[in-house]
């Protein structure tokens, strides 16, 4: 039955992200918002968001955040949407990232019943840049939680809407989770997806799971006879509840168990991806501080055989070729040709008076071996990058590979969870049946028993109703309940 409604604010309620309009005040709006989408996506956790978009503000005037905050409007229909809720009896509350300062004239201006929000703490009217709050390091969860833990309200009874990576914790686990134009990953979880510019959509999705929860009144029998044979097939019908609630509790805690090993299978795969990676980086480190020492060495030997008279020989051969070729591809007259093969041979004595220097030449030889023996280096370490290239190719696939199975596993958990909440409800539907049936059999008060020799009746009854409500607590947390539990409980008309 759903008694309370949980509104995001920012984005939800409110038409804009509050600390990136703030920021425009710091002038820093592009880094604020480049930080809120991450954090919006899930991408970065929100403590760190929060945190590092603070730190921005520091300096800002408190003056010009309250003249701000006049100007931020409503999301069209949200003044309508919480009114329609208030005025259907539910409690409205908000559980928000966002800041008091913003946030705070709204309990008044739209009737919301509380406000939960972070701090932005100021010093002589000016932001210090730093936050504070039950929202900075704790879930929305974890607040809605305290807030119910006193009142009749359990997480089943509540509605939660919100669009961002933050709101999750509260859309899986509350009895209707809404994504008002969501975030990828909030849409994935959510119950019901809204994209509207209007807030109201939000109203049909609440009004239909309400109608849902309303049952017709049981009617018992006209005959004695006849109310026994309905607590035969309601007794029959909660024994079957329970079954397939025990069920779906079992495939929670399967796919759950499945979820988490895989994660952790996960984090060993993606920790030995980044291995392979930071040892394929250093190998590529080294390949290039051997290719620079080949490089030098092939250089430095270039300028050494220039140096040793290689340069001139070359240019001689050059000359010779060049003659050689006239003398052969040209008709000349022999006079002409006489020269050339004399300018030939002239070039050839000068070639054979050319001698390298001998210790030139085992400078050149040693360099040559250098740079034989780097590129040696080179081409052996550029095939070990190459495999732990592979190894963490090989690596990162199958962390994918991991990851979208504990996404399945997630989704099949929370499907699984929320199918054995649906079947809780209805065993407490069947109960209160039962509970109406015993009355009119007249088996709804405990039965006078026989005083024990060692223990009083009454003392020994009392202690039988404490187990009753003991067991009647464990009940509502999801605890199968066996037959001579069931029988204690409706024996003290106990729900």
């Amino acid at each position: 039955m759903i008694k309370l409604i949980v509104f995001d604010l920012d984005n939800v309620i409110m038409n804009g992200e509050a600390i990136d309009e703030i920021g425009k005040i710091a002038n820093v709006k592009d880094e604020i918002a480049e930080i809120t989408d991450k954090a919006m996506k899930g991408e970065l956790d929100f403590e760190t968001s929060i945190k590092e978009r603070a730190k921005l503000l520091e300096g800002v005037s408190v003056d010009d955040i309250v003249e701000l905050r006049n100007n931020i409007p409503l999301t069209d229909g949200a003044e309508e949407t919480v009114k329609t809720l208030k005025d259907a009896g539910y409690d409205v509350i908000i559980i928000s990232g966002s800041f008091d300062i913003i946030a705070d004239p709204l309990k008044d201006k739209l009737g919301i019943d509380e406000i939960f929000v972070n701090s932005l703490t100021e010093e002589d009217g000016k932001l210090t840049g730093e936050v504070t709050g039950d929202l900075v390091s704790g879930t929305k969860l974890q607040v809605l939680n305290k807030y119910i833990e006193d009142k009749d309200i359990e997480l089943a009874d509540c509605v939660a809407i919100g669009d961002g990576a933050n709101d999750i914790s509260i859309i899986e686990s509350t009895g209707l989770g809404i994504a008002f134009n969501g975030k990828p990953a909030v849409k994935e979880i959510a119950d019901v997806v809204v994209d509207d510019d209007n807030l109201t959509a939000v109203l049909d999705p609440i009004k239909k799971a309400a109608d849902a929860d309303k049952k017709e009144e049981f009617v018992l029998a006209d005959t004695l006879e006849g109310v026994k044979q309905q607590k035969i097939e309601k007794e029959e019908e909660i024994s079957k509840i329970a079954d397939e609630r025990e069920h779906y509790n079992r495939v929670a805690k399967e796919q759950r168990k499945i979820r988490d090993e895989l994660n952790a299978s996960l984090k060993e795969n993606l920790n030995k991806a980044i291995e392979y990676r930071d040892e394929r980086n250093k190998i590529n480190k080294e390949v290039e501080a051997e290719k620079k020492l080949r490089n030098a060495a092939n250089k430095e030997l270039r300028n050494l055989e220039w140096s040793s008279g290689k340069k001139d020989k070359v240019k001689i051969e050059n000359e010779i070729k060049k003659i050689d070729s006239i003398i052969e591809t040209r008709v000349l007259d022999i006079k002409k040709e006489n020269q050339l093969v004399k300018n030939a041979n002239d070039l050839r004595k000068q070639l054979m008076d050319i001698h390298e220097d001998d210790k030139v030449k085992a400078q050149a030889e040693e360099l040559k071996k250098q740079s034989e023996e780097h590129h040696a280096n080179v081409v052996e370490l550029s095939e070990k990058a190459q495999e732990a290239h592979e190894q963490m190719l090989n690596y990162f696939r199958k962390t994918d590979e991991i990851r979208a199975a504990a996404d399945e596993a997630h989704k099949n958990f929370i499907e699984a969870r929320k199918s054995a909440s649906a079947k809780h409800e209805e065993f407490k539907s069947v109960l209160s049946e039962i509970h109406v049936i015993n009355k009119r059999l007249g088996t709804s008060r405990p039965k006078r028993r026989k005083s024990n020799k060692n223990q009083p009746a009454p003392k020994r009854n009392l202690e039988e109703k404490e187990k009753a409500e003991n067991i009647f607590d464990k009940f509502k947390h999801g605890k199968k309940l066996s037959t001579e539990e069931l029988l204690l409980l409706q024996k003290y008309d106990i729900n």
